[in-house]
């Protein structure tokens, strides 16, 4: 008997996921609960276990694709002769340390009210976590390495052979910062062996030759504007994938929904005493304007014209990274001094940087801050992220000549941008918000 499964939803509904490494091959027999592929999320990167036991038919896509939620991920033929799951029964399968004994007898018991039925309809397997409940990854050796599905996965973006690299993590454990390690310097290139490196890296300046003789002058030895008559562009299109694929919907969504407005102003930091730092600043300026405005601590429901204040604090720290934009969550900031929110911000960035971080982390924010000036820019108009309706921007500190009583002095300021849902809130909230967030920068301490 063949069986089809369909990619079950991940987590919160998400509308697809992407391949990144099959754990079998067709023609290959796996067994109930096997892992069978490791798959991206706009928020993780999971294992996906097999729902039978059997031999694998076919496989739908490579690394790479993206496979669309509830479409056939999967085919089986299978085998009555090895385990199964009875109908309704819970695997016990989990994104994370190994289960009690406890938890192990009862996932042998029937499931209250799961009702699954033999073709799998895009459900979550077994007892995979989703939404808020998901786990860190557990270790598994695949290829002759041990290591996560996000290593995994940082490798392949990397372009290292995670066989070869040189594991420091328990029990020899491939570790994020192992891969890092491995693409700078170069010691886990996939493909050719060792010995034929030398080879190679003599070949590759002759494949190479061709274009860099062209020239970027013209004949009148003038630069040249634009590429010859006839020249085709050498780029290719890019399926968007992952965290980027979630964020271009993100921002559309956001920009067909809100009716953005943006103030800006600078914030003086001249009474500052000694050195300060400027992101627990920001933080705490924020939630002083939050108090004195609830209004932009808030979310709003355009279908029901409905808005809710928010008695506390979650502010949404944007964190750029290469695969895209992360918003973790900074929980109950109103009640963090300094030193707490650099350590839960610290914690925050290493999860997204080794894509730990668990999805309910990415969500439920009451307000939003982007501090893009740590790279470059004064000013922006920031994009609101329903339900939310509002986000503060910081840009790049500058020295600036400001009039004062009897003459001029040299002021180090600090660019403000609040971009608010006008639905939600008048020019007159966010103009008063703001005015609270500049007044708490310019406090000496």
């Amino acid at each position: 008997m063949s069986k089809k499964f369909l990619l079950p939803d991940l987590g919160e509904g998400l509308p697809d996921a992407t391949i990144v490494e099959w754990y079998v091959k067709e023609g290959d027999t796996i067994r109930l609960d096997q892992n069978l592929v490791s798959m991206e999320t706009a928020k993780a990167v999971v294992d996906v276990p097999s729902p039978v036991s059997g031999k694998v038919l076919k496989l739908a896509g490579a690394a790479g694709d993206v496979i669309v939620t509830g479409s056939m991920l999967a085919e089986f033929e299978v085998d009555a002769s090895l385990p199964q799951r009875a109908e309704g029964q819970d695997t016990g399968h989990h994104h994370g340390p190994p289960p009690s004994p406890a938890a192990k007898s009862a996932a042998t018991s029937p499931a209250e009210g799961r009702g699954e039925k033999p073709a799998d309809a895009g459900t979550v397997v077994g007892a995979m976590q989703v939404g808020t409940a998901v786990h860190a990854e557990a270790a598994m050796a695949v290829g002759g390495a041990k290591a996560v599905p996000a290593v995994r996965a940082m490798a392949r973006k990397l372009g290292v052979d995670i066989a070869r690299v040189r594991a420091s993590g328990p029990d020899g454990t491939v570790t994020m910062q192992d891969v890092k390690q491995a693409a700078a310097d170069g010691s886990a290139r996939p493909g050719a062996a060792p010995a034929r490196a030398g080879a190679q890296a003599a070949a590759a300046p002759v494949a190479t030759t061709a274009p860099a003789s062209r020239s970027t002058l013209s004949q009148a030895g003038k630069p040249m504007r634009t590429q010859p008559p006839g020249a085709a562009a050498t780029g290719q299109p890019e399926q968007l994938k992952g965290v980027r694929r979630n964020m271009a919907r993100v921002m559309a969504d956001a920009q067909a929904q809100v009716v953005p407005t943006t103030l800006v102003d600078d914030a003086d930091l001249h009474a500052w005493l000694g050195r300060q730092d400027i992101t627990a600043r920001l933080v705490r300026a924020v939630v002083a304007a939050c108090k004195a405005v609830p209004a932009l601590n808030a979310w709003f429901d355009g279908a029901n014209l409905t808005r809710t204040l928010h008695p506390h604090v979650d502010i949404g720290i944007a964190v750029d990274t290469d695969d895209g934009l992360f918003v973790p969550a900074l929980r109950n900031a109103d009640m963090l001094d300094a030193n707490g929110v650099r350590g839960a911000i610290k914690r925050l960035r290493a999860q997204v940087e080794d894509r730990s971080i668990p999805p309910s982390e990415l969500s439920g924010y009451t307000i939003s801050l982007s501090n893009f000036g740590m790279f470059a820019g004064r000013y922006a108009t920031p994009v609101v992220v329903p339900p939310c309706v509002a986000i503060i921007g910081a840009g790049k500190l500058s020295h600036d000549v400001v009039a004062v009583m009897g003459g001029i002095e040299v002021h180090r300021r600090m660019p403000i941008s609040l971009t608010f849902d006008h639905r939600a809130c008048t020019g007159g909230e966010a103009a008063r918000f703001l005015a609270a967030l500049l007044d708490d920068l310019a406090q000496p301490a």
